[in-house]
């Protein structure tokens, strides 16, 4: 495990060692899924009454949350926005641009970039099908990752212990009646999705609407990001959806080296 030495900068003349702990928390979340109080009081070398009140400020700015069932902690919403914030402006939308034009011309369905951020999809790209029968752009929005093709591709990454940390119950809310209700359903479907190398949705998240999504792979993308096709189930069939995936997993072929070259 990394100890964190200084991150470029002189050491201060005036150090504050609560902040610098509170950092050091921060920084140890980017190498673990979660951390238990006992990891932050060993981790730092301080009493479990000072790592508790310094994981209790993390939280109240929303920078760490707590599993009510584990007690672990793991990234806040603030966290996580500021790295969304970051990511938003970071170069990989750029980059991958030019690949969500080439997939809505050549497929003209609606097409979406987008992250995972815990158990949720976040939709931070999109281009609208030409069509005037179309799925409409999710472009800024978050929904639960269990509802969607895209988040079931970015999940089937996961290993079987990421996941039980992401859903401890086995019930699931729904979005429709369609959507996936039980982490046994669903882990049965992120096999499926291992299987093919892309994931679908029908009706899943929202009425009417299909979709496919293909994952990129982790090793050298800045966070779990996925390409999605999204159609009106109308025009979705079993051809449509494998020449879907096709174009997708192309997509992402040819775009995957960009990310680290």
């Amino acid at each position: 495990m990394s100890t964190h030495p200084g991150g470029g900068g002189p050491v201060p003349q005036y150090p504050i060692e609560s902040v610098d702990n509170a950092l050091k928390v921060l920084l140890l979340l980017g190498e673990r899924d979660e951390l238990r109080l006992t990891d932050v009081s060993e981790y730092l070398g301080v009493a479990s009454s000072t790592a508790h009140r310094l994981l209790a400020m993390l939280q109240y700015r929303g920078f760490v949350r707590q599993n009510e069932h584990t007690k672990a902690y793991g990234p806040g919403t603030a966290l996580t926005g500021v790295a969304f914030a970051i990511l938003r402006r970071n170069d990989f939308r750029r980059i991958l641009r030019p690949h969500l034009e080439r997939l809505n011309l050549e497929l003209e369905e609606t097409v979406h970039l987008a992250l995972l951020d815990g158990n949720m999809v976040r939709f931070i790209d999109a281009i609208e099908s030409p069509k005037a029968v179309r799925v409409a752009s999710r472009l800024g929005r978050s929904m639960p990752a269990h509802c969607t093709s895209t988040g079931k591709s970015m999940l089937a990454q996961l290993s079987a212990d990421e996941l039980h940390r992401l859903y401890p119950d086995e019930h699931l809310e729904p979005l429709t009646d369609k959507s996936i209700a039980s982490r046994t359903a669903l882990e049965r479907d992120l096999a499926t999705v291992r299987s093919l190398g892309y994931a679908t949705s029908n009706e899943e998240s929202e009425a009417g609407v299909a979709s496919v999504s293909v994952a990129f792979p982790t090793r050298f993308t800045p966070a779990r990001i996925s390409l999605n096709v999204s159609v009106p189930t109308s025009r979705m069939s079993a051809p449509v959806q494998r020449a879907i995936a096709t174009a997708l997993q192309a997509a992402v072929a040819l775009a995957e080296p960009q990310l680290h070259g």
